[in-house]
């Protein structure tokens, strides 16, 4: 470029800003920035050293802001532990509804489901442990989002009921679906505390060869 030649220009007609600025943005988006910092914070500090500065610095907002969003710090790690449980219950729901029609896709969707890229990860699966090895957490979970949990069991059992009377299996299909379920959170657990941890796929062989076990008929070791 010579000396004469002009700079690029800079006016919003010719470069528009393809993003909102951090002022412009909705309540809600707000409230969801705060929240994905919030879990990331969990991640990188546990529960307990969780603060509200904390979670200001990682979002770059001002402490005031995210007092103005969520009050308490209370209020916003039941805020946040209520939005993983949302993503939880829509992932796997929406999981069944693009499955097909029989017991075992429905099972082999319900397991894949658990292993999302989107859900199975290291920061949210490290906010998940936080939560669960909290004390202080469990009454607030079961108050308000225990019935997705249950709906979660309920329809595993279902699955794992009409599994048996296809294939004349002589287990109890609440047991089964324990066994499943167990497995699954076990590999979630394992992802988060082994100092050498598989990884995700590993983790969903794991659940598949557990299905293969208790439903031979059906599932084949792979």
């Amino acid at each position: 470029m010579t000396a004469a030649s002009p700079k690029p220009s800079t006016s919003s007609a010719e470069a528009p800003d393809p993003a909102p600025r951090p002022r412009t943005m909705s309540r809600e988006a707000r409230r969801e920035q705060i929240i994905e910092a919030t879990i990331r914070t969990l991640a990188a500090r546990g529960f307990a050293r969780t603060t509200l500065t904390e979670v200001a610095r990682e979002a770059g907002l001002s402490h005031g802001l995210v007092l103005f969003h969520f009050e308490t710090k209370e209020k916003l790690l039941a805020d946040t532990l209520g939005a993983l449980a949302e993503e939880y219950r829509d992932n796997w729901q929406a999981a069944l509804a693009s499955a097909g029609p029989t017991a075992a896709e429905q099972l082999s969707a319900l397991i894949d489901a658990d292993f999302a890229p989107n859900l199975c990860t290291p920061d949210r699966l490290a906010a998940w442990c936080a939560f669960w090895g909290e004390a202080q957490s469990r009454p607030i979970y079961q108050e308000n989002y225990g019935d997705k949990d249950a709906a979660y069991n309920a329809r595993m059992e279902e699955i794992c009921a009409e599994l048996v009377a296809e294939g004349g299996y002589t287990a109890a299909p609440k047991y089964l679906a324990r066994i499943l379920r167990l497995t699954i959170e076990g590999t979630w657990l394992d992802l988060m505390s082994m100092k050498d941890p598989y990884d995700a796929a590993e983790a969903q062989r794991t659940a598949r060869i557990c299905a293969s076990i208790l439903f031979p008929k059906h599932f084949k070791a792979e």
